[in-house]
């Protein structure tokens, strides 16, 4: 087979390379060219040489190609593959620093809250820029497959406003049901069954199975209980599992933002989290981590080319739906897994409009979906909530409509369980300012912003959150990861 892939934003170095040895383990797939597009020219050129000493070593007829010419990769392109941030770690650091000065702390700030909504309002008009690109450029039919967070308002824009043929995908439900394994003492991840359903971030084991059996809620709370690691790391999600009666994929530290219950308070923080890794509450974890990631491979780059030199190994793929998809479309070889789409009665009781993430089969035919699920009703208001903000935010994001993102972001589970509307009112300005850069649809609103601003009396606070770390150096990475390995 020989086919084009281009993934925009390429220079997410390590994910891209993930994704290109994942591809690379179907058989069929080594005569294809994958083209990669990115803003910054640096980090193309180093995952080029990563993905370029991988041909190599393994002896393909892959073809690899960079440009920051987005247009040009994506001329004739079969599938087109996003994991952009756009804005970068500047822009994610006022998502998480100028929301704390009102009082709302996150985590990770990426898909709904303060952070996630003004992330969204960055990316969707750069998503609708790649979707006019697609249809121009691409392959006619061209599948578009959305790694980037907000995953539920990118992959909305695309399909509502870009026509482009979409599907989000994300790896929560992979890693939540790796975890259900672990604690019921599985043998093998291939031993539990599952459905899982409801919107990205917020989807939920509704049916468990392991070896053909039915896992009760009793049962499952208390393998997490004796847990001895799991018990610590995730409370809050043991909490609502005990709750709501069933188990969320996501993260303690992402579930706890897009709840009102849990980080309305200080104190009630440091409750409910684990400072042991940043996805288990830490305030602004996530933001964090990324900085080390992006310093750590910066000056470890020599490692990852020489790693970038062993042989490609099928077993060690990785779940990512990516490259099962591909494989999937392209050979008719059956793939199951859970993708975001646009409901039409897929989910029975969510809006029909929303974004859901849910159990499909993929072949030649393309992505089905399993239709017909009902959710738990505390899990479909819990959902509904997130719809509503999500909707409103797509809406804001096209329109340019800064009143409309205002009521977004009052409407968010977490703002609304801490901050007054005059305070929220206040915040939308401030982040629409400071991020002005990014925000084209917003133009026009800026100078009445600045405005309010300069004449504004609702008090703030400077303050580093309730559960903060300090970015580490590559000194200190380096000295921990010999540790761990002595330890080992």
């Amino acid at each position: 087979m020989s086919f084009k892939i281009a993934i925009i934003g390429a220079g997410s170095v390590g994910f891209t390379k993930k994704l290109f040895t994942d591809i690379l383990c179907v058989p069929e797939f080594q005569d294809i060219e994958f083209a990669l597009t990115d803003l910054s020219d640096h980090n193309l050129q180093m995952i080029k040489a990563i993905l370029d000493r991988i041909v190599e070593a393994n002896r393909l007829p892959t073809r690899v190609t960079a440009t920051t010419d987005r247009r040009k990769a994506l001329e004739g392109a079969r599938y087109v593959i996003s994991c952009v941030r756009v804005g970068g770690l500047e822009a994610y650091a006022d998502d998480i620093r100028i929301p704390l000065k009102y009082g709302i702390d996150q985590c990770v700030g990426d898909t709904i809250c303060a952070g996630g909504i003004l992330y969204g309002q960055r990316n969707i008009p750069v998503i609708l820029d790649f979707c006019k690109d697609i249809r121009e450029f691409a392959e006619p039919g061209a599948k578009f497959l959305n790694y980037a967070n907000p995953m539920a308002m990118n992959t909305w824009a695309a399909i509502e406003y870009g026509k482009v043929d979409t599907v989000g995908l994300c790896h929560g439900v992979q890693h939540g049901a790796e975890q259900i394994a672990e604690v019921l003492g599985a043998k093998s991840h291939s031993d539990l069954d599952y459905i899982c359903s409801g919107i990205n971030h917020q989807t939920w084991f509704i049916d468990l199975r392991l070896n053909g059996r039915r896992i009760c809620k009793d049962e499952l709370v208390a393998a997490f209980e004796a847990h001895p690691v799991y018990s610590q790391q995730e409370k809050l999600r043991i909490d609502v599992l005990k709750r709501f009666g069933v188990y969320s994929t996501e993260s303690n530290g992402h579930l706890s933002e897009y709840l009102p219950w849990y980080r309305k308070r200080p104190d009630e923080i440091t409750r409910w989290i684990d400072m042991s890794d940043w996805i288990h509450g830490e305030t602004g974890g996530y933001l964090r981590y990324s900085t080390e990631t992006r310093n750590w491979f910066e000056t470890e780059f020599p490692q990852f080319l020489e790693a970038a030199s062993k042989p490609i190994d099928p077993a060690k793929r990785s779940n990512e739906h990516a490259s099962h998809i591909l494989e999937a479309l392209e050979t008719n070889r059956v793939y199951r897994g859970h993708f975001n789409v646009k409901n039409n009665g897929v989910i029975t009781n969510l809006p029909q409009d929303a974004i859901i993430e849910s159990p499909g089969f993929v072949d030649r035919f393309g992505i089905n979906m399993t239709s017909g699920i009902t959710l738990p009703e505390a899990c479909a208001a819990t959902c509904t909530s997130s719809i509503n903000v999500q909707r409103m935010s797509v809406h804001a994001a096209i329109s340019g409509d800064i009143d409309l993102l205002k009521l977004a972001v009052l409407h968010d589970p977490l703002v609304g369980a801490v901050s007054t509307p005059e305070e929220v009112w206040q915040m939308v300005d401030e982040m629409v300012v400071a991020q002005a850069r990014w925000l084209p649809q917003y133009a026009d609103a800026i100078p009445a912003a600045k405005e309010r601003l300069s004449k504004s009396k609702v008090r703030t606070r400077e303050w580093a959150g309730a559960a903060r770390r300090d970015v580490r150096s590559i000194e200190e990475l380096r000295a921990e990861k010999a540790a761990l390995k002595q330890a080992v």
